[in-house]
């Protein structure tokens, strides 16, 4: 499915905009932060100084990041130390090692924790009153979900029954992804990981620098309690705003549509490819078809148009 057609399903301002392992492969992008150029081209990456916290300050996020690396170095010392030790041996391997099973057993231990800001077994009985809503058309209940977000800072979406159908059967095989937003400097790296129904984002970043403490910064709840009656599965979102705004989180949801409910199947087998075959992911695809689909338009700088003569 392209991905014009899912912007349709979004909410009425700006694509549902109302108002308002995994370590190791990807440390060689340290001379670049984590990020990687706007344009797609061969990735050279020399590496430069020692493995120590320079490499991190050279991060353009590292600022986000800084009161909790320099709490880490502060309190808990030989941890911090370990980590950069960690930093330098990873140095020394190859781009194309993983440690990504290691990766996604943290990632499911740290979705067990209490994360910032954000609500506990989020029921859609805490939204709206399911029973009273199973009396309405599919079509009554979109617009009451698209009117009760109007006037909130979120991200929400109707999802039609057979594209969460397909979204549901590959979220069973590959429940991680690595996913790429547009930032002023390139490309800042976030990993989604679902839990049930709940889709869990975390920027690479964090997780490299606070490792199994590392809190989740945006969640995606769905609600598939229409599903069998109305053909329709609900969706919003919370997200910590220290780290990511409405529109930044529209582009991560986004790209959930553009790689798990594609009807191209050599898009699907990215996800694919970074769950079974590791060694044969290509970040680099991730941000030609984030590129291609034009998704995230809006977070690129804006270039001068041509002067005229």
């Amino acid at each position: 499915m392209a991905a014009g057609h899912w912007q349709q399903l979004w909410g009425a301002t700006g694509l549902g905009l109302s108002r308002g392992a995994l370590v190791g492969r990807f440390a060689a992008l340290r001379p670049l932060g984590l990020l990687l150029p706007p344009q797609p081209r061969p990735l050279v990456l020399p590496l430069r100084g020692a493995a120590g916290d320079g490499d991190l300050e050279s991060n353009p996020f590292f600022e986000k990041y800084q009161s909790k690396i320099q709490e880490l170095r502060r309190f808990n010392p030989d941890v911090f130390e370990s980590r950069m030790e960690q930093r330098s041996q990873i140095k020394k391997e190859p781009v194309g090692h993983s440690k990504q099973i290691d990766f996604m057993k943290l990632l499911e231990e740290k979705l067990k924790e209490s994360q910032y800001g954000f609500t506990k077994n989020k029921t859609l009985d805490s939204i709206l009153n399911v029973e009273m809503m199973k009396k309405r058309k599919a079509e009554e209940i979109a617009q009451i979900w698209k009117q009760y977000f109007s006037g909130e800072d979120t991200v929400y979406a109707v999802i039609p029954g057979k594209i969460f159908d397909l979204m549901w059967k590959r979220i069973q095989d590959c429940p991680t992804f690595l996913y790429a937003l547009p930032r002023k400097q390139g490309y800042e790296f976030f990993v989604g990981q679902w839990s049930g129904a709940e889709l869990h984002f975390t920027s690479l970043i964090n997780i490299q620098t606070q490792g199994d403490t590392a809190s989740t910064q945006l969640v995606l709840y769905h609600y598939p309690e229409f599903r069998e009656e109305k053909d329709i599965v609900l969706m919003t979102a919370e997200m910590d705003p220290r780290f990511l705004n409405v529109t930044e989180a529209q582009c991560l949801a986004s790209q959930v549509q553009l790689f798990y409910a594609t009807d191209r199947q050599e898009i699907y087998h990215l996800v694919e490819q970074f769950n079974h075959q590791p060694d044969e992911f290509k970040y680099m695809t991730v941000i030609s078809e984030l590129e291609q689909s034009r998704l995230g338009q809006e977070l690129r700088p804006q270039q001068d148009p041509p002067s005229v003569a």
